[in-house]
């Protein structure tokens, strides 16, 4: 699924193109995605122009005058910009048109999904999201009383788009790893020593796969169809069964939490 570095990955790749152009056309192929694309949007958006490219979470936004079209790449989406006889495949369920150039949403299994917002408001799904990993406000000092009041696994409250948005499961696997905290301690256990290495080690590991392009793991390409390398990187996430490269002594396990895979090295992890 692309978390954080792979929207913003997407997001940085598609701005320079597409800011400041004027949309001339959009097709809607398939209407039924998480929820159903708005039947509006083919009037709504003919003539309007891109101000700015902008990310919340993992939401990337495409402003305009008249409001902001919200678009979410669910489990396998991805946005790529293809000229104007590029022939749309099955899975490529909607698109901008521009003088130039199209900028497609392509989704084989129809999680992500396409929102308006109209000016002066916030639409419901964004309205409620934590800080961003990458700003000031997600501190130590924000953290720490958060994890304080929680009973469940500090895995689980990384994931919680209430108080952090967008680091997700993998690069929560890894930030626990660079800190040496087991995903499976309660988050209240945690000290204030332990909450600062976890909060940087979040802030370095997304700084770090967005510098690489993102992660591929099966589905993810960028908006220039090329692969994130941030792979090769990763020391734990789908390394179960093998040496941890950080103490060379621990083999990687993987357990469940919150169904979620959870990799993490029980020798250098505590």
């Amino acid at each position: 699924m692309p978390e954080l570095p792979e929207v913003e990955t997407t997001c940085r790749g598609i701005a320079p193109y597409v800011t400041h152009s004027k949309i001339t056309q959009v097709i809607t192929r398939q209407p039924k995605l998480r929820w159903p694309i708005p039947k509006h949007l083919n009037k709504t958006l003919i003539n309007q122009t891109i101000i700015q490219v902008s990310r919340r979470a993992k939401y990337i936004n495409l402003h305009f005058s008249c409001g902001t079209l919200i678009i979410h790449l669910g489990m396998s989406g991805r946005l790529s910009l293809v000229e104007q006889t590029h022939i749309a495949q099955k899975h490529d369920h909607f698109e901008l048109h521009f003088s130039d150039k199209i900028l497609r949403l392509t989704d084989p299994r129809r999680f992500g999904a396409v929102l308006w917002c109209a000016s002066n408001t916030i639409h419901p799904l964004l309205n409620s999201l934590g800080p961003e990993p990458l700003s000031s406000a997600f501190s130590s000092q924000y953290f720490h009383p958060i994890l304080l009041s929680k009973k469940s696994t500090v895995k689980s409250v990384l994931l919680d788009q209430k108080w952090v948005v967008g680091i997700g499961n993998i690069y929560a696997s890894e930030a626990l790893h660079i800190s040496g905290i087991s995903p499976l301690r309660t988050a209240k256990s945690l000290s204030k020593e332990e909450c600062k290495k976890l909060v940087q080690a979040c802030k370095n590991i997304l700084k770090k796969a967005i510098k690489a392009g993102g992660t591929t793991l099966k589905d993810f390409k960028k908006s220039d169809g090329k692969p994130g390398y941030f792979k090769q990187q990763l020391n734990v996430y789908g390394r179960a069964k093998a040496h941890c490269m950080s103490c060379q002594i621990g083999i990687i396990e993987m357990v469940k939490v919150n169904q979620r895979s959870t990799f993490y090295c029980p020798s250098c992890q505590k």
